[in-house]
């Protein structure tokens, strides 16, 4: 029987898999095929446009989400340190990696304490749903925001990942009842988040009819975790079978419109391959709230933080003057008639 490698290994080699495979999905988000249109005469300063918006009581200066990552290691706590530092700088949204291996190890707890550097921040708790079949339930998760003192929960889901890993949780039945006790005890919103493969019309209004307060679609489009699974299977039939996923998934803009078909009101963070503000500011025009990228801010981290302040400020600028061009003045603006598909 082969060896369960232990979580903080995992940990460690999603980092260095992330870092240094192509472990992209051979769908696109989407975002291609739509487009602003262009306003040659904006009537607008571009210096006085509005980014900002106000979610679960915190202020944010622009709808920029750093994505739930990593935890679990000494070099993902100086990640998710840089990261926070920047998010605390930029005035923008963070989530944290699955706090599963501090909830088991509470020796690693410090490695997803971010507040001691971003006391302001929309910050993100984050568990994996199927371990409610596998021993969790509303204690973990008070004790996974407490311990970050997060202002909300992730509450990620990851069926096909667990499903081409070496000894996955793969019993998934019950889990939205599960989810919905959640949601009727914690103090905190619950929010659904997707890892990679996006999430359908009847996905959104399950999750929904469970009472979550958000949900992150995290389309295919950009890192394919069966593909990193594939880099770190211990045999040849594990990484076939990883492998044979590269280009599974609903695609990033089809997910952010299928939650808003189902469940019109829902608060939808888009992410899942975003890979620039335009892109951020397609997500809002078609009914996102935030748009949350990893990939480009795990790279800036793993240099330094003033890397990754200037990779947000990048961000917060084109979405700044993709506002501009499509004439729009405010977030809210973008989504009246300012986009079209080609």
């Amino acid at each position: 029987m082969t060896k369960v490698a232990p979580i903080d290994q995992r940990k460690a080699d999603h980092i260095k898999i992330n870092l240094e495979q192509d472990v992209r999905s051979t769908l696109t988000t989407g975002l291609e095929n739509y487009h602003f249109i262009h306003e040659a005469l904006p009537e607008l300063d571009l210096n006085r446009l509005d980014t900002s918006l106000s979610l679960f009581g915190k202020p944010l200066a622009s709808p920029i989400l750093v994505s739930s990552m990593t935890g679990g290691t000494s070099e993902a706590e100086t990640i998710n340190l840089r990261l926070a530092e920047a998010a605390q700088s930029c005035g923008v949204a963070m989530g944290v990696g699955s706090q599963r291996a501090a909830i088991e190890h509470p020796e690693q707890a410090r490695t997803f304490q971010v507040r001691r550097v971003a006391p302001d921040i929309l910050l993100f708790a984050n568990l994996g749903a199927v371990q409610f079949n596998y021993g969790y339930g509303i204690d973990q998760c008070r004790k996974a925001v407490d311990m970050i003192q997060a202002d909300a929960l992730y509450l990620h889901l990851n069926p096909l990942q667990e499903a081409v890993q070496d000894a996955g949780d793969t019993n998934w039945i019950g889990i939205a009842k599960k989810i919905e006790e959640v949601c009727k005890k914690l103090e905190v919103p619950v929010i659904a988040k997707e890892v990679g493969w996006g999430v359908s019309e009847k996905t959104a209004k399950l999750l929904a009819d469970c009472g979550v307060q958000a949900i992150d679609v995290a389309g295919a489009g950009g890192t394919s975790w069966s593909q990193v699974e594939m880099h770190r299977a211990p045999d040849e039939f594990t990484r076939q079978l990883a492998a044979t996923f590269v280009g599974w998934g609903i695609p990033t803009s089809d997910s952010i419109l299928n939650v808003k078909k189902a469940v019109p009101d829902m608060t939808i963070f888009a992410s899942g391959g975003i890979k620039d503000g335009l892109d951020i500011a397609k997500c809002i025009a078609l009914g996102a709230t935030l748009g949350g990228m990893a990939g480009n801010f795990l790279k800036a981290a793993a240099i330094s933080t003033e890397q990754a302040v200037e990779m947000m400020k990048l961000t917060k600028r084109q979405i700044e003057v993709t506002m501009f061009a499509a004439g729009a003045d405010k977030l809210e603006s973008l989504k009246v008639g300012k986009l079209i598909k080609l």
